[in-house]
C-alpha cells in the first residue's frame, strides 16, 4: 500500500489528458482526519514553479486537508498565469471538498517554461474527487499519476508499535528519475501518518528525515524548480508518538524512497553509494561525496565497469582544504570493498574489482581527518540518460 495505508486518508488517480501518451496524469490525495496537521519543505532552487510558491504559503499555518498533484506539465516559469492556474486548481479541489483553498497543496511536474492546459486539470479534478478510495488502489493510483520519466510507480509503507501501546503508520509515494540533486532529492513526494502529531513535531521530523535521504540522494546534479515533500498527518490511530519514533519512521520512508529514485534514475545501469569515512564533519564529508558524485568521468567510468580511483581522487581533492580539511597523501579508496588507492596511491589491482556482477556499486572514501561518517547515492553516466534528456521536450 502507499499513502492510503495510514488511516484517514483517500487517494485517487486519473487521466485528464495532460499528458499526449494519455497516461494518468492528476493524482489527489485527501486527509479525512480527524485532525489535519501538516509540514513540507521545497526545493532550494531560487527558480520555482507557482505550485511550490502556492504551497510554501498554504502550508505555514501547520495545516493541509488535501494535496493535488499533476504530472505533464511543471508550471514553473509561466508568470501571473501559471500563479492563477495553481491557485484556481486548490479551489477546484477546495469545492468539491468543501473545504477552503488554503487548506489544498499543489504539486506539479514535467516540463519548464509551459503553460499547463488548466481547462483540462480543472475538469479533471471533479473525477479524480469521485475516484477516491481508502484501499490500495487508490494509493497506487495516484502514485501511478505523478510519474514523468519513471518506469515505475514508488511507495512504501511502514506500521510502528509504541512503548505506550498501540500502533501507527506512515506511507509514503514518491515520484522522481532525473533532475534529482541535493537540497531536496523533477521529485515530488507525500507521506502520510495516521499518528497523532502537531504541526511542530511533524516539521521537526520532516526536516530531519530528508536531511539524511532525499538531500543525500544525487542522481545528476541538477536541482529541480519543483520539489516538494509533504507530511499529512490525520491523528486517526490515536496514537501519539515521540519526536525520536516519528523521526525514525518518516526516514525509514524517505530513505526507501530515495533508493528507489536512484534505482530507477534515466537510463543508470549502476546504483552507487559513496561512503565517506573519519571526515571532520558531516559537511565536510558530504562535500566530498558530492565532488565525486557529480563528476561525469567517475560516473562514466562506473558504467564501463572500470574501477578508476584516479578519478575519485581527482575529485576529493576538488574540495576546497576549508570545507574539507584531509592529507592527500593519506587518502585511501575502496571500490566494492576492494581497498585499489591507500595512503594517496595504487594498491590492490584493479582487475580484482567486479562492477559487472551487480548493479549496487560501493565507493568508500576514508579521509582520515576525523570521525564523522556519511552515504550518498548517485548512478552512472549512460548513452540512454543522455538519449532521455536530449529528447525530453521534443
Amino acid at each position: 500500500m502507499s499513502v492510503t495505508a495510514a488511516h484517514g486518508f483517500r487517494a485517487a488517480g486519473i487521466t485528464a489528458g495532460l499528458k499526449a501518451s494519455g497516461t494518468p496524469d492528476l493524482a489527489l490525495v485527501v486527509n479525512d482526519g480527524p485532525e489535519h496537521t501538516a509540514a513540507a519543505v521545497f526545493t532550494s532552487n531560487r527558480v520555482v514553479g507557482a505550485p511550490v510558491m502556492w504551497s510554501r504559503q498554504a502550508v505555514k499555518d501547520g495545516v493541509a486537508r488535501a494535496v493535488v498533484l499533476n504530472s505533464g506539465g511543471a508550471n514553473v516559469c509561466t508568470g501571473p498565469g501559471g500563479f492563477q492556474d495553481a491557485h484556481a486548481t486548490a479551489e477546484k479541489v477546495a469545492d468539491e471538498l468543501g473545504i477552503g483553498a488554503i487548506d489544498v497543496l499543489v504539486g506539479s511536474t514535467g516540463l519548464i517554461g509551459v503553460r499547463l492546459a488548466a481547462d483540462k486539470l480543472l475538469a479533471g479534478v471533479p473525477v479524480a474527487v469521485g475516484a477516491l478510495s481508502a484501499d490500495d488502489a487508490g494509493g497506487q493510483a495516484a502514485a501511478t499519476a505523478i510519474m514523468t520519466t519513471d518506469t515505475v510507480p514508488k511507495t512504501a509503507v511502514r506500521t510502528v508499535g509504541t512503548s505506550q501501546g498501540g500502533s501507527f503508520t506512515v506511507g509514503g509515494m514518491a515520484k522522481g528519475a532525473g533532475m534529482l540533486a541535493p537540497a531536496l532529492a523533477t521529485m515530488l513526494c507525500v507521506i502520510t501518518t495516521d499518528a497523532v502529531v502537531d504541526a511542530a513535531t511533524a516539521d521537526a521530523a520532516l526536516r530531519a528525515a530528508t536531511r539524511v535521504t532525499f538531500d543525500r540522494v544525487d542522481s545528476d546534479g541538477a536541482m529541480s524548480t519543483s520539489d516538494t515533500v509533504v507530511l499529512m498527518a490525520s491523528g486517526a490511530s490515536r496514537v501519539t508518538p515521540d519526536l525520536d519514533a516519528l523521526t525514525e519512521a518518516v526516514t525509514a520512508i524517505c530513505a526507501d524512497l530515495a533508493r528507489q529514485l536512484v534505482a530507477d534514475a534515466e537510463g543508470a545501469s549502476h546504483d552507487i553509494a559513496i561512503t565517506v569515512t573519519n571526515a571532520t564533519s558531516e559537511d565536510a564529508a558530504l562535500a566530498v561525496a558530492r565532488a565525486v558524485s557529480r563528476s561525469n568521468l567517475v560516473k562514466a567510468a562506473v558504467f564501463g565497469n572500470d574501477p578508476n580511483w584516479g578519478r575519485i581522487l581527482s575529485q576529493v581533492g576538488t574540495v576546497p582544504e576549508a570545507v574539507a580539511p584531509f592529507d592527500p597523501a593519506e587518502l585511501d579508496v575502496s571500490v566494492n570493498g576492494v581497498m585499489v588507492c591507500k595512503a594517496g596511491g595504487a594498491h590492490e589491482p584493479p582487475e580484482k574489482v567486479d562492477m559487472a556482477a551487480a548493479r549496487d556499486v560501493t565507493f568508500t572514501i576514508d579521509l582520515h581527518a576525523g570521525d564523522a561518517e556519511i552515504t550518498l547515492w548517485t548512478n552512472d553516466l549512460t548513452h540512454d540518460y543522455v538519449h532521455e534528456n536530449s529528447a525530453y521536450s521534443s
